[in-house]
């Protein structure tokens, strides 16, 4: 009888058109709508960590003996793919491009609004 035999998979690292600090909008999930900052990002799972958004809560026990238990509300991550960057000025979503200067140097540019991230 043939056994199974698991592949290991490789875990690469994903360019990501998502950074830290970028104002985001999520567009699919149940957090719906909402609008938050990055707080991190996850290259290799292709997933970031937005402020406020997709809370989980999480009981903790009580680790040594005159403490006691809690609740903790912490952020989870978030797939890219359910994001897009979002304009403060417009208060537009839209989808990012990567554009060259005349300098050489590359910038992210909004589609929507043509507004220049970095």
């Amino acid at each position: 009888m043939a056994t199974a035999v698991s592949k290991a998979k490789i875990n690469q690292r994903i360019k990501m058109r998502v950074k830290k600090g970028d104002t985001i909008q999520v567009i699919s999930g149940k957090d719906k709508g909402k609008i938050g900052e990055v707080i991190s990002t996850l290259p290799n799972e292709n997933r970031i960590i937005v402020q406020g958004i997709n809370l989980r809560t999480r009981h903790v026990k009580p680790s040594s003996g005159g403490e006691t238990g809690r609740i903790v509300t912490k952020e989870a991550s978030l797939h890219a793919s359910n994001v897009m960057l979002y304009s403060l000025d417009k208060q537009v979503a839209s989808r990012v491009e990567i554009v060259m200067q005349e300098d050489g140097s590359k910038k992210r540019r909004l589609k929507k609004t043509g507004e220049v991230l970095d």
